[in-house]
């Protein structure tokens, strides 16, 4: 792990002296910020490998750092939080966080819990805000394109979307009703056999191949996940 950069954004200033401390010591690179609004700037500025950020943030909270955060990236986030409602730790995860930790903490769960998400990671290269890479696949959110085995695939808007979503948490399998909220939004109201038929969709058009080391899976009374194989 040594060399990756972790970005603890936390008002609390002894809380990120704490940490840091710990992560310095496991050879990781620390950078800090107190606000919300200040995390959006740092993250911009150092490109992090993973941010943890915690809820009660002034400013900007940090529910509110992580929906504009998983508009343009999809760098890893543990959300940090005192709160004890499961309110809290269900609005994180559905806006795209990795994980939550619950305060009080012990530093060395921190650090194995940071260890654990990016141990994941590198099954996908974020080679940049926007890029997921795969061999033979490269899916761009900002420009909503998919080149698959050197060709461009052309997705609509939600089928893009949906296939972000997916593959940018590999092996993850997420319900219909999850994928309709992270895609579609809260306030849809159609069918789940809406996302069945964008999945068939996506399947035809980027045609995984015998011995691709990727591929749109179904789980049979669950629901779907973008497998990769290690």
């Amino acid at each position: 792990m040594s060399g990756q950069t972790v970005l603890i954004a936390d008002d609390d200033v002894q809380i990120r002296e704490l940490i840091s401390l710990y992560f310095r010591k496991e050879g990781f690179e620390v950078i800090e910020a107190a606000d919300g609004a200040e995390a959006i700037v740092k993250i911009q500025q150092f490109q992090p490998n993973l941010i943890l950020l915690d809820i009660m943030m002034p400013v900007l909270d940090g529910l509110e750092v992580c929906r504009q955060i998983r508009k343009t990236s999809q760098i890893p986030i543990i959300m940090m939080t005192a709160r004890a409602e499961d309110e809290d730790r269900i609005m994180g995860l559905e806006l795209g966080a990795d994980d939550y930790i619950t305060k009080p903490f012990n530093p060395r769960e921190v650090v194995a819990r940071v260890k654990a998400v990016l141990r994941r990671v590198p099954a996908a290269e974020f080679t940049s805000a926007g890029l997921l890479h795969f061999p033979d696949l490269d899916i761009n959110i900002a420009e909503y394109t998919v080149t698959t085995f050197g060709q461009v695939i052309a997705l609509t808007a939600k089928e893009m979307e949906l296939l972000w979503h997916l593959a940018s948490h590999p092996s993850r399998v997420f319900s219909r009703d999850q994928l309709l909220e992270a895609v579609w939004g809260y306030t849809y109201c159609g069918d789940t056999r809406t996302v069945d038929t964008h999945i068939k969709r996506i399947r035809q058009k980027i045609g995984a191949k015998e011995g691709t080391p990727w591929d749109l899976k179904t789980v049979w009374g669950v629901g779907y996940k973008f497998e990769v194989q290690r």
